[in-house]
Formats: C-alpha cells, structure tokens, sequence
C-alpha cells in the first residue's frame, strides 16, 4: 500500500487543481478513485491509472483489491482486464476473503462461473477457516455449488467453529441444499 500511495501521490502532485471546485487530488481521493473504478467497472480509469504507474496488487483500507472489487460487484470487463494485464487473481483480503468468496456471498453465478476458470485453490479458507463452498451454501447459491464441488471442493470441510457447507445449510433450514450437498459429497466422507 505505501507504494501505492506514494505513486498515487506523485500522480497527484502533477495534477491541476479541479478548475471548477477548487479540490485538489489527494494521494487519498485518487486511491478512493482507483477503487471506485474497479467497483464500477471503469476499465478506462483504471487502465489510466495502471498506466500512469498506479499498482494492480494495491489493497484499499480493508484489504480488497480491484480484482476482489471488480469480482464483487459483477463487472466481468473489469475482471478480465484486471488478469490480463497481472492482477492477482487468487488475492485475499484482510479477512482472508477471497473474490470466489465475495461472489458466493453476493450471489453472482456468472462471476462464479467465471472465476472458477481461473483455477485458484478451490478450498481456500478464510481467518475463520470458511470456504467458498461454506458460503455458496449458506447463501442458498445451487448453481455455485455444483460447480464448487465439480472442481474439488471437499464438501465436508469444517472451519474453526466445526460447521461443514452441509451443517450451515441446516441452520438456514435450507432441505434442499442440504440434500443437494448430500448428495454430492463422496461416499465414506
């Protein structure tokens, strides 16, 4: 992050005061700018930025990156881009979220889908020891789901608390995942 700043920072010193409001570019407003790039799917700001020598891997106070954003708020294009051009596509966050993570909590099949083609560790785990198996689960999303475990995620997995995918879908009394789940873990497991 100190690299991105002081970047962002330079990037800053040689820009105009905003001839309307009189607002400078802060190293701060232009790291919120970078960002929000991201979480909107403006892959011409950021590929500005990029270009201008701002970090692909920087990491915003709660240590999403763009990539984790982009993920998060469905912008595919800006995904794309984003690994195209060196993003780190199985980053985490502060909390050890992943954007298969954030995706199985937003509810996004396709940015599922989509991620899952870029073969991060499928059973990657959280601080809590949470999967995105756990969350595609807890959250009801079916489709997510199958394509979790159709890639290898191991269905009986526990975190830190002792909860499987199986056990958080009983506790949101969703019948039909849990059956679901059942029925694709391997025998003996």
């Amino acid at each position: 992050m100190k690299y991105f700043l002081t970047i962002v920072f330079l990037l800053a010193s040689t820009l105009p005061t905003h001839a309307h409001s009189g607002e400078t570019y802060t190293p701060e407003k232009l790291a919120a700018f970078y960002f929000d790039a991201a979480r909107n799917g403006r892959v011409d700001i950021l590929q500005g930025l990029i270009e201008a020598g701002a970090p692909i891997e920087a990491h915003n106070k709660k240590g999403y990156t763009a990539f984790i954003l982009a993920a998060y708020n469905n912008q595919a294009e800006t995904v794309t881009y984003l690994a195209a051009h060196g993003a780190d596509i199985c980053a985490a966050d502060r909390k050890g979220n992943t954007a298969q993570m954030g995706v199985a909590f937003a509810g996004h099949d396709d940015m599922a889908r989509k991620l899952l083609d870029y073969k991060c560790a499928v059973d990657a785990v959280n601080n809590n020891g949470q999967t995105a198996l756990m969350m595609a689960a807890l959250f009801g999303r079916t489709k997510q789901v199958q394509w979790l475990v159709s890639e290898g995620a191991e269905v009986g997995r526990k975190d830190r608390l002792g909860n499987s995918a199986i056990s958080l879908a009983k506790q949101q009394g969703n019948r039909e995942m849990v059956a679901l789940l059942a029925a694709l873990r391997p025998a003996g497991s």
